[in-house]
């Protein structure tokens, strides 16, 4: 009896052990450190190399203490030895370091020797934290922007006024029939005077016809001449682009140079479109956005942010999944926007770089555009206002040294504008 009694006991004592075993190996790896406080280190150092649920430059880092301990029998003082210094490590021979540095196509990582092992510890347990469960849809959004307003429609309110004029008509109608009913009755005779139809004394009076023929004339004048002002300005022009691109959200959010993407703006009459090259340049380690901007994307502009980064994935032929080019690329077909003709010439870089204008000058507040569009009218007339009234920045301009000084004594001014400076003459935009 004593000796079922102590193999229960035993068997029970096995058991607990075993459950309190695996809840310590869990909790282990996240021991000793501080999860915010490796959040920020994580950002600040790892995060342009890994993710912790994705595969990137470098590996995936959810919990890689763990992972590291059960399928390669390493623990934390690799770490702190593989953070500190990986390339010494890949020369001692080390098998797992050599097995990542050619996984990874020879690209070693940096090494950081100015984290501290309380540092490495902190950013292990960020690592060992669980995945965040993804948000749920806002109430609406699948709606899009189809949303119903409240209020009435117009369509009630033309439809109840078409409602009421019909009765009026058929009201006016019913006392013009019952009066004449009135008049038969007492013998009242109704006068049927012969009237001259208003077309008829409209032609007999010559001095309104010869009015109106003028009117006409400087009326048809008027509206042709507009017409033809408006051939080739585009102004308000909003094309759908073949990828979506917020310049709200690079420009302005985040604050990214025109000059960055647009970089022949500084150097060239044209300021070029951004190879895909560029957009992979962040684009390679962004492969979505935060989970806030899809929502608003899809909510205020019907967008999906990351569909459009995975186009620009299939257009430059970058496998996601694997971090690697695959060399099958599709051009993408780009709508121009902007265009002048032929005859006009603009020379981005003069006004860029020589002449300092700002972007916003001539594009608008492109920081607060979804979709991009033409915001000026980029006529002659708006052109030559420009020139009247911008001053030339010739401060530690040696070039415009002399030439102001010239300038300013023939047309007595302290500041001279472009149109001074020349910018009327025709030969300046016109070949």
């Amino acid at each position: 009896m004593k000796q079922v009694i102590h193999r229960k006991l035993g068997i029970n004592s096995l058991r607990l052990s075993l459950i309190f075993l695996l809840t310590f190996s869990t909790s282990l790896f996240a021991q000793d450190g501080d999860p915010v406080a490796g959040k920020s280190l994580f950002n600040a150092n790892c995060a342009a190399c890994h993710k912790l649920d994705k595969k990137m430059t470098g590996p995936a880092l959810r919990n890689v203490e763990q992972r590291l301990s059960e399928e390669e029998g390493l623990d934390r003082e690799w770490l702190y030895a593989w953070i500190k210094n990986s390339p010494s490590m890949i020369k001692s021979g080390d098998a797992y370091a050599n097995k990542i540095y050619e996984e990874y196509g020879g690209a070693a990582m940096t090494p950081f020797p100015q984290l501290s092992n309380a540092d490495i510890d902190n950013i292990l347990a960020y690592t060992a934290t669980e995945a965040a469960p993804p948000p749920a849809p806002t109430p609406g959004a699948e709606a899009g922007t189809a949303q119903v307003e409240g209020g009435i429609s117009n369509d009630i309110i033309l439809g109840a006024l078409g409602l009421l004029f019909a009765l009026l008509a058929i009201a006016l109608f019913l006392v013009n029939k019952t009066l004449r009913r009135f008049a038969e009755a007492k013998g009242v005779e109704l006068e049927s005077t012969k009237r001259t139809p208003i077309w008829k004394a409209f032609i007999q009076n010559q001095f309104l016809v010869l009015v109106s023929v003028i009117v006409l004339l400087l009326a048809s004048a008027y509206f042709v001449y507009g017409y033809f002002m408006q051939v080739g300005v585009n102004q308000g022009y909003e094309p759908v682009q073949p990828i979506h691109y917020s310049h709200r959200i690079h420009a302005g959010e985040n604050g990214i140079d025109c000059k960055y993407c647009h970089s022949s703006a500084r150097v060239s009459k044209h300021s070029g479109i951004p190879s895909l090259n560029v957009c992979m340049n962040c684009h390679k380690s962004i492969y979505e956005v935060a989970p806030e901007t899809q929502q608003e994307g899809l909510a205020e502009y019907g967008v999906d942010y990351n569909a459009e980064i995975k186009k620009l994935y299939a257009a430059v032929g970058w496998d996601d999944a694997e971090q690697k080019y695959t060399g099958e690329t599709s051009p993408v077909k780009w709508i121009r926007i902007h265009n002048l003709p032929d005859f006009a010439y603009f020379n981005h870089s003069q006004h860029v770089t020589v002449a300092g204008v700002e972007c916003q000058t001539c594009h608008g507040p492109v920081e607060e555009m979804e979709i991009m569009s033409q915001h000026s009218p980029l006529t002659m007339g708006w052109c030559i206002n420009c020139h009247r009234e911008t001053n030339v920045k010739v401060k530690d301009n040696a070039y415009y040294t002399k030439i102001h000084e010239q300038l300013s004594k023939k047309y007595g001014v302290e500041n001279l504008t472009a149109a001074q400076m020349g910018g009327l003459e025709c030969g300046k935009c016109h070949y």
